[in-house]
């Protein structure tokens, strides 16, 4: 017997006529056409590219992340000059801070330690945080600059520099860093981590959810699989980098320290390193709970016991998913203060109730583009599971706003508020798109699931050539089996594209899917701008930090000061009174003047006239004061040098003869 070609298929309504090949080992196999661009791969490199975009632009006019506990006051004050050189410098803080070694280093004018170089020592009392280095004895006059570097109670470097002088300013070799601790590429590359791993947490917990509670049949879908796996890589492999940058983005800055060994151990003895110890532990609860997902549930088919199953995992699954939120709000904003033990469970639920509403968003995005079984009920069901998340997130996000804003000023004045603002009017864009897609939702049916069944009486390209792949197995009579099972998998194949074609021909279906990746590209943006406050200062904190400055070094309003105080020294001629003018009355350098009057109001000489003061609330003093005589009765001193504003108390000591003398006082405010 001689073999003949395949003889070509009449074609049908005009199209042109097909052929079968053989295949390499002789046998017939239907010609392979490539396969039309998935459209799903372009929505998410959009995706993708948008998230790109908005971050980098957000990252390059951030810069260093802000401080978020601030400086608030220093004894000396920035830029006082102090008569002789105080015992120990001090530094007051907005909020509580973590310090060690070398934190607060004081310099002399040749860049050497004046201080004794230990552990700064905390002097906080009450709601003041406050702490301190002791100075080396008998250091010369000059300046000195004071550098400080700290780690704030939300797990945020902040550092800084002042300076002070001893009896009077002089010039300084000391050399500070430009840049600000948390910046540089360090701080890019773990402000990157940052948004990648609130990505991840989204894709997880939201996937995850959307699964269990919307769409149960999706967990068989591989496109679902997918994204919650790859949520769960993205948020491990961001985690595992903040916990090796940690070290280096609040120290040094080098990329290298990031594998120090001993800078890690250090890193795992703080707050934020023990948060992300514990994020990585629950993930790997995280992963048990994906592949139970993913596999005896997705393989249960009796009801009763696929229903426990789905019990079991939400509570289980729900359990981890908080244990996850409560790593950043445990080591964050809500962990610092006011009303910390209230705002980390409310962080702790705004944050799921993110997870639910984006990673539900994304989900569904994926699913219509990616999967051709999903039906009208499973997307009502997400319709009302992103309904509630919102309710969450209003409530969550006023108590938010209030505790983080405080004001209307810190509202509109304020970096925080300013990307607050800017996030609350992205929610609103996002919900009046959401709202065309629930229109489009209550318009939905699952019409494309009946089309899909008559595939096959409507034959395509693709089934025709699949058919004259099967006639030609049917008459050959050397076809093996492996290869009739190839075909009819190839068939079904064939069937299910046919199928989502139909499907994806419905308007409704393809308005929903044009609404939701509009939805997903907003929720892109809003996700960085997110994650952007979580690095910003709070707008209530920056406030109170700038009061607290501006108190602190606010020049006197009223100008000089006048005093008159009576004294009696108990000798002849021993009454009078002092009158004393301190100009300009305030922190810096002053005019001293002293006025003697006798009883009879005329002025009077005294053998000996001495003047000291005493800022009794921040132990300063007594600084003395030695006036010159200018003419009878008038004394003054120039350049009398007072450190900061306060309640000073001014000493006079008046000695009208040879054993007549009296110490008179009074506690006057200057600057």
């Amino acid at each position: 017997m001689t073999a003949t070609a395949p003889r070509p298929r009449p074609s049908r309504k005009g199209q042109p006529s097909r052929t079968v090949r053989p295949s390499r080992t002789g046998r017939p196999s239907p010609i392979r056409r490539p396969s039309p661009i998935r459209r799903p791969f372009a929505a998410v490199a959009l995706l993708a590219a948008l998230f790109s975009l908005v971050s980098g632009l957000l990252l390059a006019g951030a810069g260093p992340a802000a401080a978020h506990a601030a400086l608030t006051g220093s004894d000396p004050q920035d830029g006082a000059v102090v008569a002789t050189a105080p015992k120990e410098v001090t530094l007051t803080f907005s909020e509580a801070i973590a310090v060690g070694d070398g934190s607060i280093r004081v310099l002399d004018p040749s860049s050497k330690r004046a201080d004794t170089g230990v552990e700064p020592k905390d002097l906080s009392d009450g709601s003041t945080v406050r702490y301190g280095v002791e100075l080396l004895p008998g250091l010369p006059d000059g300046t000195y600059t004071v550098a400080w570097q700290a780690i704030s109670a939300d797990s945020h470097p902040i550092s800084g520099a002042f300076t002070f002088s001893i009896g009077a300013p002089s010039e300084t070799t000391v050399a500070l860093p430009s840049e600000e601790v948390g910046g540089g590429a360090v701080g890019t590359v773990y402000g990157i981590a940052r948004y990648i791993a609130y990505a991840g947490f989204i894709l997880l917990v939201g996937g995850a959810a959307f699964v269990l509670g919307c769409w149960p049949r999706g967990a068989t879908a591989r496109p679902m699989q997918r994204l919650v796996v790859r949520g769960w890589i993205t948020l491990t492999a961001a985690t595992l980098a903040m916990l090796l940058l940690r070290n280096p983005y609040t120290g040094s800055g080098k990329l290298a320290d990031a594998f120090d060994l001993d800078g890690l151990q250090a890193v795992l003895d703080t707050k934020p390193g023990a948060a992300l110890v514990s994020r990585l532990l629950l993930l790997g609860a995280a992963a048990l709970f994906i592949a139970v997902l993913f596999g005896t549930y997705a393989r249960r088919e009796d009801a009763v016991e696929k229903r426990d199953l789905t019990f079991g995992l939400a509570v289980g699954g729900g359990v981890v998913a908080a244990g996850i939120a409560a790593t950043w709000a445990m080591s964050e904003h809500a962990s610092t203060g006011i009303q910390a033990g209230i705002a980390m469970p409310v962080d702790v639920l705004h944050l799921l109730a993110v997870a639910a509403w984006l990673g539900g968003l994304v989900s569904l995005l994926v699913a219509l583009y990616r999967t051709p079984d999903i039906g009208s009920e499973a997307v009502r069901r997400f319709s009302r599971v992103a309904f509630a998340s919102v309710l969450v997130l209003a409530a969550t996000g006023i108590y938010q706003s209030w505790r983080q804003v405080g004001s209307w000023s810190a509202l509109t004045g304020t970096r925080y508020g300013q990307l607050l603002i800017v996030k609350v009017a992205l929610i609103v864009l996002l919900l009046a798109v959401a709202w065309f897609s629930r229109r489009w939702t209550g318009r939905l049916t699952d019409a494309g699931t009946a089309s899909g069944a008559s595939v096959t009486s409507e034959p395509s390209e693709s089934s025709v050539t699949s058919e004259g792949a099967a006639e030609t197995v049917e008459t050959a009579d050397d076809v093996a089996p492996e290869r009739a099972a190839q075909l009819a998998r190839q068939q079904a194949a064939l069937t299910a594209t046919k199928k989502k074609r139909i499907r994806d021909a419905d308007a409704e279906r393809s308005g929903l899917r044009r609404s939701v990746l509009a939805e997903a590209a907003i929720a892109v943006v809003l996700l960085a701008v997110t994650t952007l406050l979580t690095s910003t200062e709070p707008g209530r904190t920056e406030e109170e930090a700038k009061g607290a400055s501006t108190a602190a070094t606010a020049p006197a309003a009223s100008g000089p000061v006048n005093l008159s105080m009576p004294f009696d020294t108990g000798g002849q001629n021993g009454k009078g009174t002092v009158r004393i003018d301190i100009d300009p009355g305030r922190s810096g350098a002053n005019e001293l003047h002293v006025w003697i009057d006798g009883s009879d109001g005329k002025p009077m000489d005294v053998p000996e006239l001495k003047v000291a003061l005493t800022l009794e609330a921040q132990e300063i003093g007594p600084l003395p004061v030695a006036p010159d005589r200018l003419a009878e009765g008038h004394w003054s001193a120039s350049n009398v040098q007072i450190p900061m504003a306060g309640e000073w108390k001014v000493d006079v000591t008046v000695r009208t003869s040879d054993i007549d003398q009296v110490t008179i006082d009074k506690t006057v405010k200057i600057g």
